[in-house]
């Protein structure tokens, strides 16, 4: 690698970063819920689940919060796939979800109707996961539940006008109709995420914070943009600007983590999921991601995860 590598400088790292995130595996349920009705949703771990409720409302209970009254025109994002009920009244008792008989239209889409005889509800419900280390990173800084009401907020415009469209497709189940659920499940999820990040007071810590600063924020960038170089503290601090000791201050206070350690962690990241999703052979994997044998990446990924990375390559996941 050259020692003479230009980063381009700019504003807008966070940006950057969340220009990276792509879902992948999304899997979609239009249900169809007349009260009275309950659902308990199972814990989906390393995943994302949405609640797009097109009609009507519903009760969100998670455990450890106070019940959530959601209204028709709201999306609630559980970025840590944690398991929760939604139901027609907060006390109303719940079925599981994989109790619940679904037609299946095709292996990512479900169309669910369930309930009594009462007050309809529709909702799009979804799972999906980021399929980069930038998501990866990311849902680690969210709060455990993100609730968007688009009869209150400013942005109500463009989340009504996306909902009635993803409902639209839902519905006339056309060709290519997954295809553009999916981008705008995409769209929805950055959005909320955006709108978080413009209020939410966490996001001025973390690696959010690191982002967000001129010179560290650079750092990031130039590491998120190609993990493989031979970076150190000396070339990432000579790169932003800043003395060694100063950088390497600077970097731990706003990321609470060194450097250096942050970047094989971001390495090993990417390194997990190309595991998980390819069948690159282990050294070609090393060698994209910095490591010249593959012993030495063997060491540091088991360093960050506790096994080895041939057990991921064999059972498919970590979990």
């Amino acid at each position: 690698m050259s020692e003479n590598r230009i980063v381009p400088e700019h504003s807008d790292y966070l940006g950057e970063a969340l220009h990276l995130l792509k879902l992948n595996g999304t899997f979609y349920c239009q249900s169809e819920l007349s009260a009275p009705w309950g659902i308990e949703m199972p814990p989906f771990d390393d995943c994302l689940m949405m609640h797009i409720l097109t009609e009507g409302h519903c009760w969100l209970n998670v455990e450890g919060k106070a019940p959530i009254h959601v209204q028709q025109g709201s999306l609630i994002l559980l970025p840590h796939g944690r398991g929760h009920t939604i139901s027609s009244d907060p006390e109303q008792s719940a079925t599981p979800l994989f109790d619940i008989p679904v037609h299946h239209v095709s292996e990512r889409y479900d169309i669910m109707k369930f309930g009594g005889e009462g007050e309809t509800c529709k909702a799009t419900c979804c799972v999906a996961r980021f399929n980069h280390a930038a998501g990866q990173e990311l849902i680690r800084h969210l709060p455990p539940v993100m609730l968007v009401n688009s009869w209150r907020e400013a942005e109500g415009s463009w989340l009504q006008s996306t909902l009635r469209y993803m409902a639209h497709e839902a519905q006339q189940l056309s060709p290519g109709g997954e295809t553009v659920m999916s981008h705008l499940a995409d769209i929805l999820i950055i959005q909320v995420i955006r709108s978080w990040l413009n209020s939410a007071p966490q996001a001025d810590t973390g690696w959010l914070a690191g982002l967000r600063d001129k010179q560290i924020g650079r750092a990031l960038a130039a590491i998120h943009r190609d993990p493989a170089a031979d970076w150190s503290i000396e070339r990432l601090a000579k790169m932003v600007g800043m003395s060694r000791s100063g950088f390497s201050a600077r970097f731990t206070e706003l990321l609470g983590e060194p450097a250096i350690r942050y970047l094989t962690r971001w390495r090993m990241q990417m390194a997990r999921m190309e595991l998980e999703s390819s069948s690159a052979a282990m050294i070609s994997i090393a060698e994209k991601l910095g490591y010249q044998s593959e012993a030495a990446f063997s060491r540091a990924f088991k360093r960050v995860f506790g096994v080895a990375p041939g057990r991921v390559r064999k059972e498919g996941s970590l979990l």
